[in-house]
């Protein structure tokens, strides 16, 4: 009678709890409406694809927990589709985001809203559009806090910081697209990186709307760190302040302290930053890493970190004292970048699968596509040809009559097929001096199918095809765990004992090393059409892309849900 009672007691606890927790999830309700407002920047004004009329677009701030519900307004002139970045979606492609691969885009005068749970997720994320060339302008902040109760695993500071870096056209980037896809020549290149939208001291006319942080001295504050820039992996300082990094791409990392942050575009890093300087006004600022042999915005954005009680000039300079600088790597500094992207480790012993169902192994790279009459203006690329890029020598091509997840779940033939390659084609010397007969990729529309929770490894390797370059690799609807990583060729016999199986940091987006390779792990329980690309949006456009095709397990709580009835038609 005694341990009936217990049970009874302890079932209605565990009964309380779980109301408790229904009860403190929310739903948020939101629109974005897709519109052009005018935004002066470098001197000039462009009309700019905004969301709500912000630029940057508004930050979203939820618990893990709550549901979303925000409906698309599209009021602009191009389609155009929104993805949550590092949102699992469980069992939800639908609410994904990217045209043409799970859903169609939204087009003008029309609308979609877009439903999802966050499902034990946490920290810092992002949302941006996913339409070509859109999310130069159209994209911001979101911020999963814990559920109620729930601690940090670190002492979190009583005050956010989201750090946005971008790019920034002094043109239309649309049209900056539309140009290189008529010339198959390399995209122009920004004109510059910006903080929260605004380039900063450094660029014309752009001084007075430097943004500016005001700290107490003795202050800690973590910085919320997002690349939205569309081309250029970047380095991130702040002048004389060291930076603890305690979390990337919402997942919670072993902390370390750097003077520097190398930041890929689509990865976020949170880092607490404590006020313990003399009083005065800091630069945090952010220029190119570039790895690759190729043209890039070589300026630095700025902003003011700047104590409260900072001195002023007296006498006749009267005003404030210029801020300090921080020193940046240099733009080529792989070897700064590379032991930053070492230092990070799991907050904990991380579940990595141990047991691999499916090895696959990816070569990652630029090509070009040989044309007829190499003098013609559509082959402006090196020697008359069209840049492109591949995975396994496949470059990927989006449809157009329907989307992928739409295809599949309907059983519709003849979007694409599944036929994607494992391994390359042909093995080769991937980093070394590749014959010129290789660096032609095939072109289509290829994704290859998982079964529901198989252990998957992927190993990316970076090819010399072009150039060596550092590509970071986002797959949707997955985080995974970075196991291993290394320059020059992989190596099947060897390269695995030294992965890290007990604590490799978690990510959704992670770069190639520059001539060298990355190894991932994940388990592929989230059923669905899911989109891994680079997340360069120049390469994306050139076929650096697939698609994952995840099968439904068992029952309906392993299976992808019915699509929403407002989904977008093509």
């Amino acid at each position: 009678m005694e341990s009936s009672l217990r049970f009874s007691s302890l079932a209605f606890i565990a009964l309380l709890a779980y109301f408790a927790f229904l009860a403190s999830a929310e739903l948020h309700v939101r629109e974005f409406v897709i519109q052009p407002k005018p935004v002066k920047r470098l001197c000039r004004t462009h009309e700019s694809i905004t969301v709500n009329g912000q630029f940057p677009g508004p930050t979203l701030e939820v618990r893990n927990g709550d549901s979303l519900a925000i409906t698309v307004i599209n009021k602009a002139r191009y389609n155009i589709s929104i993805h949550w970045h590092g949102i699992r979606q469980l069992r939800n492609p639908w609410a994904d985001g990217p045209e043409y691969i799970t859903q169609c885009p939204i087009r003008p005068g029309q609308s979609y809203t877009y439903r999802f749970t966050i499902e034990d997720q946490e920290g810092t994320l992002w949302w941006h559009a996913h339409s070509r060339w859109l999310r130069a302008t159209v994209y911001g902040a979101l911020i999963i806090y814990p559920r109620l109760g729930s601690p940090y695993p670190f002492h979190m500071p009583k005050r956010d910081i989201p750090i946005l870096l971008g790019e920034w056209w002094d043109r239309n980037p649309m049209d900056v697209l539309r140009q290189a896809q008529f010339t198959g020549a390399a995209a122009n290149v920004s004109d510059a990186y910006t903080i929260n939208g605004q380039p900063g001291d450094l660029y014309r006319c752009s001084r007075s709307e430097t943004v500016r942080f005001p700290i107490f001295p003795g202050e800690t504050v973590q910085l919320r760190v997002i690349n939205a820039g569309l081309n250029q992996e970047l380095f991130f300082s702040v002048a004389n302040h060291q930076l603890t990094v305690v979390e990337t791409d919402s997942a919670y990392t072993k902390p370390f302290t750097t003077s520097v942050i190398m930041i890929g575009p689509g990865q976020t890093t949170n880092v607490l930053l404590t006020a313990n300087q003399r009083p005065g006004r800091y630069y945090m600022a952010a220029h190119a890493y570039n790895s690759a042999n190729a043209p890039f915005d070589n300026t630095t954005t700025t902003a003011i970190l700047e104590y409260v009680n900072a001195p002023t000039r007296r006498g006749r300079g009267r005003g404030q004292i210029a801020p300090v600088f921080p020193v940046l790597p240099g733009f080529n500094d792989t070897a700064t970048a590379t032991a930053f992207t070492n230092r990070l480790r799991y907050w904990k012993r991380a579940p990595v699968p141990l047991q691999i169902d499916e090895n696959l192994f990816f070569t990652v790279g630029l090509g070009l596509i040989n044309c007829s009459n190499p003098n013609s203006p559509r082959c402006q690329g090196p020697n008359g040809t069209r840049f492109a890029a591949s995975i396994n020598n496949q470059s990927f091509v989006l449809p157009r009559r329907n989307s992928i997840m739409q295809a599949y779940y309907q059983g519709m033939p003849g979007i694409f097929t599944t036929d994607f390659p494992p391994v390359p084609p042909v093995q080769f010397d991937y980093t070394g001096n590749v014959s010129r007969g290789l660096w032609q990729p095939v072109k289509g529309t290829k994704a290859y199918k998982l079964k529901y929770k198989a252990n998957v490894q992927i190993v990316l390797q970076d090819t010399s095809i072009v150039t060596p370059e550092n590509h970071p690799m986002h797959l949707h609807g997955y985080q995974f765990y970075v196991v291993g990583s290394g320059f020059g060729n992989f190596n099947p016999r060897t390269d695995p004992a030294r992965f890290n199986l007990f604590d490799p940091p978690e990510r959704n987006t992670i770069g190639t090393p520059p001539g060298g390779w990355v190894a991932v792990r994940f388990v592929a329980d989230n059923p669905g059409a899911w989109f891994m690309h680079c997340h360069i949006d120049s390469h994306l456009g050139w076929g650096l892309a697939m698609v994952f095709l995840v099968e439904n397990g068992r029952g309906q709580l392993q299976s992808v849900q019915a699509p929403p009835l407002d989904l977008p038609r093509c």
